[in-house]
Parts: C-alpha cells; structure tokens; sequence
C-alpha cells in the first residue's frame, strides 16, 4: 500500500528528529473513524482470568499453591503459555497440541504425569473451567469504547476464532465490534501487515484513517504502524524500558499505561509516549 511507507516515514522522521525526547507526544492523524484492538490483556483481562483459574484448578485437584509460591508458580504458567502459543502460532504444533504440552510441561513438578492425549486434555479442560469462570473485561475497556464512539471498532487477534469469539460475547464486548479477525482463520499472523491490511479492508477504510491498539510493543503496535496504521502500544503494568521507548518513538508509536487515556489520543490532545512510563 502507497500510503503505508509515506505515513510510516512521516512519523520516524519526527521521531528521529529528537529520539531521547521521549516525552514528546507523536502526532496522530484527527480523521481516525476505525480503532481495531488486541484482545487479551488489551480489552479482555486474559492474565488476570488465567491467575485465578491456575489458583482454583490447582486446589480442585488436590494440589493448592501455597501463599507463598503463587506468584512463581503463576510467572511459570504464563512462561509456558508463551513458549507453547508461540510454537503454535508459528505453525510447530497445532492448537490442542501446544494446550497439552503447557499441561505436562506445568504439572511435572506436582509428580503428576499425563501419559497420553485423552489425559492432558482432560487436565486442561478442567483448568478451562475455572479460567472461563473468571473471564471479564479490564474496567477501562467499555468506557473507552463508549468514549470513543460513533467510531467503529474491531479486533485482531492471534488465535482460533471460535475461541476468541467466545470471550468477545461471554464478557460482553459483542455491541460495540464490527469484526473479530483471528489469525486462525488467515493463516497469518500478527505482525505479519498482511492480517492488518487484511483488517482495514474488511472494515473499506485505508490504513491512515486507521488505529490498533495493543498490549504487545513489537507484535502489536509497531506491527500495526509498519503497516500503516497509527500504532499504540499500552503498557498496563507500567514496565517499559527505556530501550521500549525509544524503539517505540522510533516506529511511531504512542504509549499510554490505560484505555482512559485513548480518547484524548485519538481526538487529537496527543498524550504520546508519556514521561516517566
């Protein structure tokens, strides 16, 4: 796309032209009319459920985490999600396959062995129940949606429709989207420009007049600004570092720590890559 290069170049030059003044907020475009999301841990509070459903299925079976070893046992969890998605998304291993191999990889330890398929299904199943009874919304997310409105909305994602769709309609996200695109469906994924050209089209808006908004700097948002979109990264937990930053600034890329702080971006008051984030 023509306008994909000129855009991205117009904002790393600004970028460029100071890039330790982090502070300095990025321009973003006032003719926005489309804002497409992330959905876990952007819109949807995938970490959050994932803690309190390791903690419940844990106790279910007759193995509680102690006070004191939860948070190293749940940093574990989220370590094997992220080796295992990533292997599925990459196209190693299929969905079901990278489920079970999380589950044997998570419950060694416990001395608990799931010899064959039908077992580690079983065990990530039941582990499925207690995530999905604590799936909700982060609390910033519908009055960011209701603030930005009569914008339309959509979401990208990395993952099986199916499922992701099924947390789009249980959290109550399903009135304010147009679209839920999953890579799933495509065969690529995220930051691959092909699933965010892929996006603005379904959506027949150009990528200028278009946002995406994600949790993850390189896949998410610097994905979605290569691409020509207006990229912005939110780093909820606050933990960006100074390399994050500049290469944030560097790709044109805004950083807010909250949804709240969209609404103001996208009208133009340009909260940027804030001091101190």
């Amino acid at each position: 796309m023509a306008g994909r290069n000129t855009r991205c170049e117009t904002r790393k030059e600004l970028a460029m032209s100071d890039p330790s003044a982090t502070e300095t907020p990025l321009p973003v475009r006032p003719d926005i009319s489309v804002v497409l999301f992330d959905l876990d841990d952007t819109l949807f509070a995938h970490r959050r459920a994932v803690s309190s459903g390791v903690i419940d299925h844990l106790r279910a079976i007759g193995h509680p985490i102690p006070t004191a070893s939860a948070a190293a046992e749940l940093a574990r969890w989220h370590a094997l999600e992220e080796r295992h998605y990533h292997r599925y998304l990459s196209g190693e291993v299929d969905f079901l396959a990278q489920r079970r191999a999380r589950a044997r990889d998570f419950v060694e330890p416990y001395g608990i062995t799931l010899a064959d398929d039908t077992a580690a299904n079983a065990w990530f199943d039941a582990y499925l129940v207690e995530y999905q009874r604590a799936w909700t919304l982060h609390d910033d997310a519908v009055p960011c949606l209701e603030a930005l409105a009569p914008r339309r909305f959509g979401v990208i994602t990395n993952g099986e429709l199916k499922f992701q769709a099924e947390k789009v309609e249980v959290s109550g996200l399903s009135p304010y989207l147009e679209r839920v695109i999953a890579s799933g469906e495509l065969g690529y994924t995220k930051p691959d420009p092909r699933i965010f050209e892929y996006a603005c089209a379904q959506f027949d808006v150009a990528v200028d007049n278009a946002m995406y908004v994600g949790d993850r700097l390189h896949t998410d948002a610097i994905g979605a600004a290569s691409a020509g979109l207006t990229g912005v990264w939110i780093d909820r937990p606050g933990t960006a570092s100074a390399d994050e930053l500049l290469a944030a600034r560097m790709a044109g890329v805004s950083v807010i720590r909250s949804l709240d702080e969209l609404p103001a971006l996208v009208d133009g008051a340009g909260l940027g890559i804030t001091p101190g984030v």
